[in-house]
């Protein structure tokens, strides 16, 4: 039961609701305020993408757009995970590749030596150069080192399936949001007085 607080009566039928989507935007651009207030996060990125979803939130209810709004999350994620789970290993491979090449020296030896390998996939002299002066303890204990391309397109396959199915999955309930908010969007409670104007 809700009280209606200008007549000072409780009128039936009316839950309480805990998960409105306003109150849900001002918690999170609040709570992300507060921990960066007290320092308890230090990256601004992780502070800004919070924020950016209590405003998202906040707008949605605010504009009252639920089945525009879940219906464009659901065209975009439908086809991002459809594209992770359609990328094919040769096409992995050319990211990978052009990705080594535009990192900074010390990114690739940070790499390196968290994956335990040395070089990408030893297919151009580049790649020989940057095994030379590779810095993983693996180099140190034996004379040859799994290549790091070989490390990461395992990783990147079996991120890219997981994230393609799980965005899959999810964009699928958003279809059933959609159809329930247009179902059930002008129903009336049936205990209301109908000659009341709601």
């Amino acid at each position: 039961m809700q009280i209606d607080w200008h007549s000072g009566h409780r009128r039936p039928g009316l839950a309480p609701s805990f998960a409105n989507p306003k109150l849900v935007g001002l918690l999170l651009i609040g709570v992300a305020a507060w921990a960066k207030g007290l320092g308890l996060v230090s990256s601004i990125h992780i502070i800004g993408g919070v924020i950016a979803v209590g405003v998202f939130l906040l707008l949605i209810a605010v504009a009252g757009l639920y089945m525009i709004i879940l219906g464009l999350v659901f065209v975009f994620q439908f086809g991002i995970s459809c594209s992770c789970l359609a990328i094919n290993l040769s096409k992995q491979t050319d990211v990978i590749n052009a990705s080594w090449w535009v990192m900074s020296n010390k990114t690739r030896d940070e790499l390196e030596r968290s994956f335990d390998c040395c070089g990408l996939f030893n297919l151009t002299t580049l790649d020989q150069q940057d095994y030379a002066f590779c810095t993983a303890i693996c180099k140190s204990r034996s004379p040859t080192c799994q290549m790091c391309g070989e490390k990461l397109l395992k990783h990147s396959d079996e991120a890219l399936k997981i994230l393609g199915g799980v965005g899959l999955f999810f964009s699928f309930t958003e279809i059933l949001g959609v159809w329930l908010a247009m179902r059930f969007r002008n129903q009336k409670d049936p205990r209301a007085n109908p000659s009341a104007f709601l």
